[in-house]
């Protein structure tokens, strides 16, 4: 993806910025609607009467599930404010089990399931007069974009490293640190564009359009900029004719899409999507 040295792409919707933590604040305040998707989980059928030296259980199965399979479960309900504490039943971030050998993963945070957004283009590309000029911005937080990767050595063996050993350990890192720091420095070089300030987050800036993010592999051969492969999704996505924004909050297990009305009715009748339409004001917590 091309970097956009040009953060002014963003200034109609940084006037457009609500308050932090709602919805508004998420994707841009004024949209005729906005839909709430819910990120998809993970969820893995253990054989239980095995168990590894760790503990751990042979997997037989892995499926895509929704919030309300595990809803069905834990006997609570999934609505457009559902938080996953309330649907689970778990106010930390383990797997939740169950008595048949289900064990379901928390959805991710931060990250929209590409096999989703390929879905969701189809519903974008109806709704832009731009399909082939959008901006994506990424948090420039993320530590493989900022240069910010760290080194650990450690030894692995039965007896304490003698002189000999330990000079050999010195120099390896030593050499495999300097390696690192250049990596690193590169890294940050070849992404040292403007900044586009919202609130809170500092996203880096990068032309796409929906065709490619059409394809659900699309992350296996994408680079941002020059140098550095990407291992993210968008936490904002926007058509150059302003008719919709995509917002991928990095603290929310959930897609915020706010567009026509058209649009979010597209979006909460395909039953690819556990959907919500949600209020500008209103926030998942």
């Amino acid at each position: 993806m091309d970097l956009i040295p040009d953060t002014g792409r963003g200034t109609w919707l940084l006037a457009r910025a609500g308050h932090r933590d709602d919805v508004g604040g998420i994707a841009g305040t004024g949209f005729a609607a906005y839909a709430r998707i819910l990120h998809p989980l993970t969820a893995v059928l253990e054989d239980r009467s095995i168990a590894d030296e760790y503990g751990d259980h042979p997997t037989l199965d892995e499926v895509r599930w929704r919030w309300a399979d595990v809803a069905i479960r834990t006997g609570s309900a999934v609505h457009p404010s559902v938080t996953w504490a309330t649907a689970s039943g778990r106010d930390d971030e383990s797997d939740v089990p169950f008595p048949d050998g289900w064990r379901a993963s928390p959805p991710e945070e931060g990250w929209f399931d590409p096999v989703v957004l390929a879905a969701l283009t189809e519903h974008l590309a109806r709704a832009t007069s731009t399909p082939d000029d959008l901006v994506a911005g990424f948090w420039d937080g993320w530590s493989d974009l900022s240069g910010g990767s760290t080194l650990a050595f450690g030894w692995q063996g039965d007896d304490a490293p003698c002189a000999e050993e330990r000079a050999e350990v010195r120099q390896f890192m030593a050499v495999r640190t300097a390696e690192h720091r250049r990596d690193q420095d590169a890294i940050t070089s070849s992404l040292s564009v403007p900044r586009f300030a919202w609130p809170g987050r500092d996203l880096i800036l990068s032309a796409t359009d929906l065709p490619t993010l059409a394809d659900p592999t699309w992350l296996e051969h994408t680079r941002l900029g020059p140098l550095v492969p990407l291992e993210h999704t968008p936490q904002m996505l926007w058509a150059e004719d302003h008719a919709w924004v995509m917002a991928s909050e990095i603290d929310w297990d959930s897609t915020i899409i706010a567009g026509s009305r058209s649009l979010v009715d597209a979006v909460l009748a395909d039953e690819r999507f556990e959907a919500f339409e949600v209020a500008e004001e209103s926030s998942p917590s």
